[in-house]
């Protein structure tokens, strides 16, 4: 009987976890637009935003985390820190810097299709 009310309880534990890990694998590799964007003074995070560091905006990952961006256009990447909120516009995944746009091509389009993986 204990046995079973072990293998019970651990069910119960895999069943409500498991959500919880596939949203973290879908939050860590994504597609979808990206933009460039220039913010006078201080991020959500608190440091001040300068345009030509490799930073980006994400709207759920922790300040601090680390993803590669890549431009799938023309395969370049960036690796970038998240220190700000965003973006705000429907349908975009991550706001990047001004120097990271330039490095992985963006800056000309403005908005361009990108993965992101988190590392």
């Amino acid at each position: 009987m204990a046995l079973f009310k072990r293998m019970a309880v651990l069910g119960t534990a895999f069943f409500a976890l498991a959500p919880i890990a596939s949203a973290k694998a879908s939050e860590a590799r994504n597609t979808g637009l990206a933009s460039w964007y220039q913010l006078p003074g201080r991020t959500a995070c608190g440091p001040r935003h300068n345009p030509e560091a490799m930073t980006a905006a994400h709207r759920n990952l922790p300040c601090g985390t680390k993803i590669r961006v890549t431009n799938l256009s023309n395969g370049r990447s960036a690796v970038v820190t998240v220190i700000d909120r965003g973006p705000f516009v429907r349908g975009r995944i991550v706001d990047v810097s001004r120097g990271a746009a330039r490095h992985i091509g963006l800056i000309q389009r403005g908005v361009g299709r990108v993965q992101i993986a988190r590392l």
